[in-house]
């Protein structure tokens, strides 16, 4: 049932879990047969009937905590309308859940603050008319208070009638939610990284970045799979070996495949790309990546930047099923996005056909014909993006480059531009180990393309041209520059990327499973 209450006067909708109650329990009382006693669990991994879905790391707080989710039998119903609790029973409450997916548990309090000027006698008249009994005064702000609502009453609708009354300035349920620790990696160089956290030093401006830390309040990446395409990788880089799938390899100069780490062709180019998206994270290693749990599908190839469409055509349709060039692979373990930074600078780059129709194979035959989103980098240059027919095609996302200061860096430019990503003094891994100092739409991209891991990490029902959507409708609006009636400008595309913003929209367009 759709709702809604105020959060610092603004609106905010949720939805109401309608016949499904949050039941808090003692510590010996919290056996799935025990927990049955009460009714049918909904949610987590003991679920009879699912009905809500949550986050697996916020499921797990809110069970440390005793709580579980249970459509109840009439004994937990009564308890809840008369506050005559059962054995081993703590509280029970409604349950909504917000756009984002966040669970907010109902309470039986509210806190209030009445206009500064309000006598104390008023102050008690108002809240006497709704029944509402003061629990205590919150002194560090005036004529502010947690107040109790009647048994029974409506947590919302009691909130929501002060608030819009005449007099008061909030009016907020007290609602129990989880508040985890904010993802601050603790990598050594995570603090050079202005990428993905952007301070405003060095001539920066703060939250100039890509948000990383809230997006990964709610995913890093884990069971999503990227592949790279490029020249080379250091494979045995421990910023990123760990992450690397064992479907990754490499053609060699007589354009033959080989499914293997063995011998592996090493680029500093390669390398730089793929910590830009999956460094791992904690890990008390040079930085971090946007999508630091996400597995890599390495695929080298064009030695030396030299080489024919028709390979890189080859690999583009082998990330997406690698029974095209592995005799009994499993065509199941293609890669759900990929990019590739590979091309001339200069931006005058004919599309071949075997390379098109590998990219339409990607992009539409992907993920079970959902289609893999495939980013590419835009020439660095301030050239006519559509003379590079790869990455101005209709299925390619292109990507520019951005500064620290928000503005973009004469990358390619035109109306097949998707967006910018910060790719200028950027610092990340470098073959052999350690980081550098690197600058380049090369590098946007795959940064990039690790937004786009973390969106189809929260919602792998998407499709390609879903998340491509979801990534523009999200930025920023950067550069002080003007953008048209469709939101895009030529040298912005649809503005620098947002992570936390795209990964939120994700979240809103799941499809929850409804109470029955």
């Amino acid at each position: 049932m759709e709702r809604y209450f105020y959060r610092r006067k603004e609106r905010i909708p949720l939805t109401e879990i309608e016949g499904v109650l949050a039941v808090q329990v003692d510590e010996s009382m919290r056996s799935a047969a025990e927990l049955r006693s009460f009714g049918e669990l909904v949610a987590g991994e003991d679920a009879t009937a699912p009905a809500m879905e949550i986050e697996e790391e916020e499921a797990r707080a809110f069970s440390n905590s005793g709580w579980v989710f249970i459509r109840p039998r009439n004994t937990i119903e009564l308890a809840r309308t008369s506050r005559d609790m059962p054995r081993n029973v703590r509280d029970i409450n409604a349950v909504y859940q917000l756009e984002d997916g966040h669970v907010l548990i109902g309470t039986q309090t509210l806190t209030v603050q009445f206009q500064a000027d309000l006598s104390q006698d008023e102050v008690q008249r108002r809240l006497q008319e709704r029944e509402l009994a003061i629990v205590r005064e919150l002194g560090f702000a005036p004529n502010q208070f947690e107040v109790e609502i009647p048994t029974g009453a409506d947590l919302l609708g009691v909130a929501n009638s002060l608030q819009e009354s005449e007099g008061t300035l909030s009016a907020e349920p007290a609602f129990i939610e989880y508040i985890g620790r904010r993802l601050i990696p603790t990598d050594p160089v995570y603090a050079e990284q202005w990428h993905l956290e952007n301070t405003g030093s060095s001539g920066g401006i703060a939250g100039a970045d890509i948000s990383s830390q809230d997006a990964w309040e709610f995913t890093r990446g884990a069971g999503i799979r990227l592949a790279i395409i490029d020249n080379g990788f250091d494979v045995t880089n421990p910023d990123l070996s760990e992450a690397i799938a064992s479907e990754s390899g490499f053609y060699d100069n007589a354009g033959n495949f080989h499914q293997t780490l063995m011998n592996y062709p090493d680029s500093k180019h390669g390398t730089f790309c793929a910590g830009m998206a999956a460094a791992r994270h904690d890990n008390g290693i040079d930085g971090c990546g946007a999508a630091p749990e996400v597995d890599l599908v390495l695929v080298a190839t064009l030695n030396d930047q030299v080489g024919t469409q028709m390979t890189l055509a080859r690999a583009l349709a082998y990330t997406v099923n690698p029974s095209l060039e592995v005799a009994g692979a499993d065509p199941e373990m293609g890669a759900d996005v990929i990019v590739s930074s590979l091309g001339p600078n200069g931006a005058n780059w004919p599309l071949m056909t075997v390379l098109e129709n590998a990219i339409v194979f990607a992009a539409h035959r992907g993920r079970k014909d959902r289609g893999s989103p495939v980013f590419w980098a835009s020439s660095n240059g301030n050239f006519d993006i559509a003379k590079d027919q790869v990455v101005s095609h209709p299925d390619v996302i292109a990507v520019g480059r951005s500064r620290r200061d928000d503005t973009e860096d004469n990358s390619a430019r035109g109306e097949e531009l998707d967006f910018l990503a910060p790719g200028v003094d950027v610092v990340n891994t470098i073959s052999g180990g350690g980081t550098s100092i690197s600058t380049g739409t090369s590098f946007a991209a795959p940064l990039s393309a690790g937004i786009g891991v973390l969106i189809l990490s929260v919602n792998p029902d998407l499709s390609a041209c879903d998340v491509r959507q979801i990534m523009r409708d999200t930025c920023d609006k950067v550069g002080g520059v003007t953008y048209d009636e469709a939101g895009r400008n030529l040298d912005y595309g649809y503005g620098r990327v947002n992570a936390y913003r795209a990964v939120v929209q994700a979240c809103k367009l799941r499809n929850p499973r409804k109470p029955e």
